[in-house]
C-alpha cells in the first residue's frame, strides 16, 4: 500500500503526456486555439519537467529498504555503462535540432505547428537502435541500487518507454511511410542487437543522402 499513490502518480503521468502528446489533441487545440500552438512544445516540455517533480518527492518519501545495491566490480561496470549512457546522449543531441526539440524555435518563429515534420535523417547512433535516448534512459535507470520505490518506477519508466516508443513511430510512419517500415525492419527498437544494425552505406540509402 505504501507503494500505491507512487504507482498511481506514474499512471497520471504516462496518461498525461501520451495525451498531449497525440496529434489529435493537438489538431484539436490548433483549431480551438491556434495562438498557443507557436509555444505548445516548448509548454508540453514545461509541463514535463514540473509534473515530474511530485514523482521524484514520492520516491524519496516512500520508505523501503534496498533489495538490491551494486558493490564491487559490479558497481564499477554499472556506472560504467551509466557514463557511457550519458556520453551517448550528449553525443546523439548534436545530431538533433535542440532549439525545435525544446520548442524554442517554433516560439522564436511563431510557427503554428509544434512538431514541424522534416526529411527523413538517422544520426549514427540510430544506425544501432531506432531510439537512442529510451535506450540510454533505460541503461541509466537499471544500472542503479534498487529499493521498491526506484523498482517500480523502473518498470514504470520501462514500461512507458516501450509504449511511448510505439506511440511515436505511428507518427513516423505517417509522415515517412513506407521508407520508416523498412527502416524498422532493418533496425531494434530499445535495445541495439549485435547482428541487426544499418551499415553506413544502406543508411545513406535509406535516407537518400
Amino acid at each position: 500500500m505504501e507503494l500505491l499513490p507512487l504507482a498511481i502518480a506514474w499512471c497520471a503521468y504516462a496518461a498525461l503526456h501520451s495525451l498531449l502528446a497525440a496529434f489529435a489533441v493537438k489538431r484539436r487545440i490548433a483549431a480551438r486555439w491556434p495562438g498557443l500552438m507557436p509555444g505548445y512544445r516548448l509548454g508540453y516540455n514545461l509541463v514535463a519537467v514540473v509534473t515530474a517533480l511530485p514523482l521524484v518527492w514520492l520516491i524519496h518519501a516512500t520508505p523501503g529498504d534496498w533489495l538490491w545495491r551494486w558493490t564491487g566490480l559490479a558497481a564499477w561496470l554499472a556506472n560504467g555503462l551509466a557514463l557511457a549512457a550519458i556520453g551517448v546522449l550528449f553525443l546523439s543531441s548534436r545530431h538533433y535540432d535542440m532549439d525545435e526539440f525544446l520548442g524554442l524555435r517554433q516560439l522564436r518563429e511563431d510557427s503554428p505547428r509544434p512538431d514541424r515534420p522534416g526529411g527523413f535523417s538517422l544520426s549514427p547512433f540510430h544506425r544501432f537502435v531506432r531510439h537512442p535516448w529510451y535506450c540510454c534512459g533505460l541503461v541509466l535507470v537499471w544500472t542503479r541500487d534498487m529499493n521498491p520505490a526506484l523498482l517500480l518506477s523502473a518498470l514504470a519508466i520501462t514500461l512507458y518507454f516501450v509504449v511511448g516508443s510505439r506511440l511515436e513511430e505511428r507518427k513516423l510512419i505517417a509522415l515517412h511511410g513506407e521508407r520508416y517500415r523498412r527502416y524498422m525492419a532493418r533496425v531494434p527498437g530499445l535495445l541495439p542487437l549485435p547482428w541487426k544494425y544499418l551499415r553506413r552505406a544502406e543508411a545513406r540509402e535509406l535516407t537518400g543522402g
